[in-house]
């Protein structure tokens, strides 16, 4: 599967701070070369991000935390869950602009 833009997927992910890998959702936001960059996702909906609401194909509602980006390997995908909204990919690219900018 070629992933993109936009699609939710659950992944193992490794913490940053431990070498523990856990299996989470991630939203990418680019694959390239069997590498694929995604920024986490958390139901903990006190965190600063992007709002999921559980309509969206998420068990729950969720945050996109877009200060959380990472690269995995595509074998590290266990499945899609499902695509965001062009409204929410939208959102998406002007806060990642706003950051970099």
């Amino acid at each position: 599967m070629k992933f993109s833009f936009g699609q939710i997927i659950l992944a193992q992910i490794q913490y940053t701070d431990t070498f523990e890998v856990k299996t989470r959702p991630a939203l990418v936001l680019f694959e390239e070369q069997g590498n694929i960059v995604v920024a986490g996702i958390t139901s903990n909906t006190k965190m600063k991000g992007i709002f999921i609401p559980k309509k969206e194909g998420l068990p729950r509602d969720s945050v996109i935390k877009l200060n959380y980006i990472f690269t995995i390997s595509k074998s590290m995908v266990k499945k899609f869950i499902s695509n965001l909204s062009g409204e929410k990919k939208k959102l998406i690219k002007n806060e990642l602009i706003n950051k970099i900018t």
